[in-house]
């Protein structure tokens, strides 16, 4: 099947043509977003696979499916830049990749815990320059601490595993209990209740209209004084503008993202040698308690390697008519 691959890096061309020896599909790379102003790459291609930053919207949709696409194959778990609605009403397919290694996502989650924690990046900094005072190193004992999990799916799931091993108390949030989360005594809760007790609250939840802005002025006001609060799953989870008002006042202590609400035009790329023209990404920058990374939060070998052998079986399966049981739909969602 000939497949548009967008928003395409070397490492995705490495990965993707190593899985595809066992697919045959012909793969053809576009390192641009997918956008209105670029679908047009797209024309004849029955299939597309496209990334996070991609926009799924309606009018993209309208023309892939007139230029005779019939399958979306996204290379990520979220869905949340596809309109399903008008993907369902063209008889487009959607398929994800629901699990490519939720170790890699709950690892780098407790990383910038750990390094906004000890400091680790300026200590790092400090020392190349051969100073070796630890004036403004202090940080504190993970154990005891409550650190609050909303969404207890994959991720969320091995975050509280890891951080239960630290001696953490660990308090979840989500609309389903998990019950290998309580066999492993985390005790589920109100928001409300997560979000007054925990010293460090930590994202794993998806981006759905009742979860947009969850993190905001009214559930800010909400936490402990000095709050870490990590991010790893979806940049609008959070009201940047409120969380940079909470850092001013010293709400929130510590701030770890690996996402970013209007990250599209920024990750992924390489723009040192440009100026930034997003105020609110520069603001956060200036904080030395915020630490932010490029959506790295999935980049390990074995998730890039599941990554490309789900996407390609998701293809593949369509191509033979059969289900891949990853398919995404408005009525179903294949977890």
């Amino acid at each position: 099947m000939d497949i548009a691959v967008f928003s395409s890096k070397p490492y995705d061309r490495e990965y993707f043509l190593r899985a595809n020896e066992s697919h045959g599909h012909k793969l053809t790379f576009f390192e641009s977003r997918l956008t209105l102003e670029s679908v047009v790459q797209a024309q004849g291609f029955p299939a597309v696979c496209a990334f996070v930053n991609d926009q799924l919207n309606a009018p993209v949709l309208r023309v892939l499916a007139r230029h005779g696409t019939r399958l979306i194959a996204l290379r990520c778990a979220g869905f949340n830049n596809v309109d399903l609605v008008e993907a369902d009403r063209l008889g487009l397919t959607v398929v994800r990749v629901p699990s490519y290694s939720p170790h890699a996502v709950a690892e780098h989650t407790v990383a910038l815990i750990l390094t906004l924690n000890r400091k680790t990046h300026r200590a790092y900094n400090r020392v190349r320059e051969l100073n070796f005072s630890l004036d403004g190193l202090l940080g504190f004992d993970l154990h005891e601490k409550t650190v609050g999990i909303i969404g207890t799916g994959r991720i969320g799931t091995i975050t509280a595993k890891i951080l239960l091993a630290f001696g953490c108390r660990v308090l979840a949030y989500d609309q389903r209990v998990n019950e290998e989360c309580v066999q492993m005594g985390v005790r589920y809760t109100s928001l409300e209740e997560l979000l007054r007790r925990s010293d460090i609250i930590s994202l794993h939840c998806p981006l759905t209209p009742e979860t947009y802005h969850l993190i905001n002025e009214n559930t800010l006001r909400m936490m402990k004084d000095g709050v870490m609060l990590i991010n790893t799953s979806r940049g609008a989870l959070i009201d940047t503008q409120a969380v940079i008002e909470a850092l001013k006042t010293g709400k929130v202590g510590y701030l770890g993202l690996d996402v970013y609400e209007e990250e599209a035009d920024l990750f992924f790329e390489d723009l040192s040698n440009r100026v930034v023209q997003d105020d609110v990404f520069a603001r956060l920058t200036t904080f030395p308690n915020v630490l932010v990374t490029g959506h790295q939060g999935f980049f390990t070998h074995e998730a890039l390697t599941n990554i490309a052998e789900t996407t390609l079986a998701n293809v593949t399966a369509f191509e033979r008519g059969l289900r891949s049981g990853n398919e995404v739909s408005v009525d179903r969602i294949v977890a």
